[in-house]
């Protein structure tokens, strides 16, 4: 893509626009979405602006295309009309979430530009919470009445012009209660006399609209669903939640807990404010430094050993980033446990155990290593050698652990793990490090001798 958006920016320059909206009229809406990317912002609004009045449907698909931040981008700087235009071309479930983080007079006036039954809908979606089936959700399902023949629905189906609909349909009571799913392969393999109750399956996978979005991707996943019904309170079919949106959940959960792991909000991006990143970073990089300081004042209770042997500091470094290093891979992979619900907190006597083994082993072979290279840098000195193979191994083991069990106790509390569990990891680490290492030289140049 790199190529036509290289095509693009050449012809935009030269101000042949209608050439350039002709050349992205050729391609699929994803594919224009990486070509918008790799614009300039200027070049991005003017290009998606072009694109919105000679093909406005295309340019729907394209929005829904592009990172939400960035559509968010585009939508602000199109007028009031245009942007209702697009939205109103895309999916409901997506209008409401682009119509919720815009600002709020531009998105009252957007509702004031819909149909009222539209208006009805969106705002129907916008009174559930945030990262919820019922904001996630697609209202407009087709459902049938379980009193209805196979012949009868499918005569239904046809006269239907348009309904969210993957391979199997829900069946509702005289009340809209939801009570089975039928699929369509049994609707034509049947009689088509037989009422739907009997051809049914009364056993299936629902999800309330309060349900975090979070739950509902790992129910479809568990269960290998294309979409799953949601109910309300009273059991009421009110909205169906498809595979390409749980896909869309996915990706922005997995997002959010790698920048979570890395002290960064997910809403920081770089078409953030600069206020609005330093807001967000700056109490993370507190906090880090605070904790820092607490590990700065082991080496500081040490300084005389220190002083009286320099060539220990070159070993900090080393002690510390093989803790955090070590500490990581097992916080990484415990926090993608949890969220995948791969990992309970029962189980954690026989998890406690296996990362116990593998720190043991590994601190094993590389407290050797390290205190090899530690004796022979150091002039031969036998303390320095001991003294950093053994707080090697010491670190490895208690970070494996402790990136195992930080997030596990804060899961248990209910804190998201993601988010703070880094901070007291390489903090803890770094106090062990220093601690064993400088410790046990101190211990070994007095037992030893300098």
């Amino acid at each position: 893509m790199r190529g036509v958006a290289r095509s693009v920016r050449h012809l935009l320059r030269h101000g042949a626009y209608n050439k350039a909206i002709r050349v992205l009229q050729k391609l699929h809406s994803g594919d224009i979405a990486q070509v918008i990317m790799e614009l300039k912002p200027p070049e991005q609004v003017r290009v998606f602006s072009f694109l919105v009045r000679e093909n406005q449907e295309l340019a729907a698909e394209t929005i829904t295309d592009l990172g939400f931040e960035q559509a968010i981008l585009m939508l602000t700087s199109l007028t009031v009309q245009d942007t209702s235009s697009i939205l109103q071309e895309v999916e409901i479930d997506d209008r409401a979430a682009f119509i919720s983080d815009l600002p709020k007079e531009l998105s009252d006036q957007i509702l004031e530009n819909m149909s009222l039954e539209e208006s009805v809908q969106v705002q129907g979606l916008l009174q559930y919470e945030k990262e919820t089936a019922g904001r996630i959700m697609t209202p407009n399902v087709f459902a049938l009445e379980e009193n209805l023949s196979v012949n009868e629905a499918i005569q239904t189906i046809q006269k239907k012009d348009e309904f969210e609909m993957v391979f199997y349909l829900y069946i509702v009571d005289d009340h809209g209660h939801l009570v089975g799913v039928v699929s369509l392969r049994q609707l034509l393999m049947n009689n088509p006399r037989t009422p739907l109750k009997t051809v049914m399956s009364s056993e299936m996978i629902s999800v309330s609209t309060d349900m975090d979005q979070e739950e509902v991707a790992n129910q479809v996943a568990l269960y290998d669903l294309l979409a799953i019904p949601v109910v309300d309170y009273a059991n009421k079919l009110v909205g169906i939640i498809t595979v390409d949106d749980v896909i869309d959940v996915i990706k922005e959960e997995a997002t959010e807990d790698i920048l979570h792991l890395a002290g960064v909000e997910a809403d920081d991006t770089f078409n953030s404010t600069t206020r609005n990143s330093v807001t967000k970073r700056l109490p993370w990089l507190g906090l880090n430094l605070a904790l820092a300081l607490i590990a700065a004042t082991v080496v500081y209770l040490y300084r005389e050993t220190i002083a009286s042997l320099p060539t220990l500091a070159v070993f900090l470094p080393v002690v510390a980033g093989m803790g955090g290093n070590s500490g990581t891979q097992a916080l990484a992979l415990t926090v993608r446990s949890l969220a995948l619900r791969e990992v309970r907190w029962k189980n954690i006597r026989k998890i406690f155990t296996k990362e116990l083994l593998v720190g043991l082993s590994n601190g094993m072979v590389l407290g050797l290593l390290s205190g090899g290279v530690g004796y022979i840098w150091s002039g031969r000195n036998l303390s320095v050698g001991v003294a950093l193979a053994g707080a090697m191994l010491c670190t490895i083991l208690l970070s494996g652990v402790l990136g195992t069990l930080i997030p596990m106790i804060l899961n248990r509390v209910g804190i998201d793990p993601a988010v703070s569990s880094g901070i007291f990891l390489h903090t803890l680490t770094d106090i062990i490090g220093f601690f064993s290492f400088l410790g046990l030289a101190a211990f070994f140049l007095g037992a030893l001798g300098g």
